[in-house]
């Protein structure tokens, strides 16, 4: 007996630690992308989609599965990108490229009908933004924008990064950031909620602006989940965006959005009112989505919108002009997969907004082979589409 009891008080010690092992284990957090799950979708298989580990071989690339409309061709322009996201010129006509997993930035140099790809920037914290102007690239990371002055010349041994602003939230969930120069010369970027559905706080779900030197941060439009893509009509000069819809409210709710901001100030709804008319049911009880701005478009469940751009070139035929290319990455939160797509968007005087495809096939029944997030025009007017999952990026030409 006394073995049995030196034997049981020895042996409770590890009984202990296993116990508290296995506790800690069931209390560990889900990954965010579960958070707001439905415990009746708890076994759910969704899931995102993998990234892959490399850049695809230009063999792997199959161009020709892009669909165009007649009179389109798309070819493979650069390739061995990990990860191409974000896509700006600099004054010299260098392409740079972000990529958000690899933490680098890029430049894509044009040398005799060849591109060369540099890395200028490494160990980034999701560096997803760039915008460039007056021979200086900005880089927009989680919490930071910095800058690179003359990088243009200095390819081969980039300057060291300088700081821009530095107080940004540091939140990994949707922290990555969209940034670009309006028309008053401020540089505009997205904070995004930190979860997928939460009451996040004031400084998050928004779209906000400084000065080139960092000075006057104020914020620009609020209620915004998660806006990685946008830009400023031609011609009235608006704030159009896309936003992603929360997930886990089912395959066809909520849908994404495509928004204009016309003023300053203005709310979208998140996290009470999903697609205009969702009110959510948890944070939407008490509120009514007429308190809030609704979609200029609904643009389908989980499609992911990201990349907004208005095309101004003149290769494309006439009624291009000024319309929106929306670039979809696809989604992942529906049995049924949808996006992967670049949509167009054609804006009439007093009437609803048209919208249809542009370019589409990265996405071939189940199966995906490219997921198109940015656009980008080329001073001939051909269309730029990086490709973050191929590592690539094609060019889109017309042929009258």
């Amino acid at each position: 007996m006394r073995r049995i009891i030196l034997a049981s008080l020895t042996a409770a010690p590890v009984v202990g630690l296993v116990l508290a092992s296995l506790a800690g284990a069931q209390q560990a957090p889900p990954p965010s992308w579960k958070q707001g799950q439905p415990p009746a979708m708890s076994d759910s298989t969704l899931a995102p989609i993998a990234q892959p580990p490399a850049p695809k071989a230009p063999g792997e690339i199959p161009v020709d599965k892009i669909k165009l409309p007649p009179g389109f061709k798309a070819s493979l322009w650069a390739h061995g990108i990990n990860n191409a996201r974000m896509m700006t010129w600099g004054d010299k006509g260098t392409l740079f490229v972000s990529s958000r997993v690899a933490g680098n930035v890029y430049a894509v140099v044009d040398k005799g009908g060849q591109r060369e790809v540099k890395t200028i920037a490494k160990g980034l914290n999701l560096p997803n933004g760039v915008a460039f102007k007056d021979g200086t690239l900005y880089i927009a990371e989680v919490s930071r924008i910095t800058k690179m002055t003359g990088i243009e010349d200095k390819l081969d041994n980039p300057p060291a990064a300088e700081v821009v602003y530095d107080i940004l939230p540091r939140d990994l969930p949707h922290g990555w950031k969209h940034l670009a120069f309006g028309p008053d010369g401020k540089l505009y970027f997205n904070i995004g909620a930190p979860c997928n559905i939460c009451m996040p706080p004031d400084t998050h779900a928004n779209i906000s602006r400084v000065n080139p030197d960092g000075t006057g941060f104020e914020y620009v439009a609020h209620g915004i989940r998660n806006s990685v893509g946008f830009d400023w009509h031609p011609v009235t000069k608006e704030l159009y965006f896309t936003t992603h819809g929360r997930d886990w409210l089912g395959d066809d709710v909520p849908s994404d959005r495509f928004d204009v901001a016309p003023k300053k100030g203005l709310h979208f709804g998140y996290p009470y009112c999903h697609q205009g008319d969702i009110l959510d049911p948890d944070f939407g009880k008490g509120r009514s989505c007429a308190e809030f701005v609704p979609p200029l478009l609904k643009t389908g469940p989980h499609v992911a919108g990201n990349g907004v751009h208005f095309y101004t070139g003149s290769m494309f035929p006439p009624e291009y002009k000024n319309r929106a290319l929306l670039a979809q990455r696809g989604s992942w939160n529906r049995t049924q997969k949808v996006g992967f797509r670049v949509m167009m968007v054609t804006l009439g005087t007093g009437a609803a907004p048209k919208y249809e495809v542009f370019a589409e096939g990265w996405l071939q029944g189940d199966q995906v082979w490219g997921r198109p997030v940015y656009t980008q025009e080329m001073k001939d007017g051909s269309l730029l589409v990086s490709d973050d999952y191929a590592g690539a990026i094609y060019r889109i030409t017309y042929q009258r």
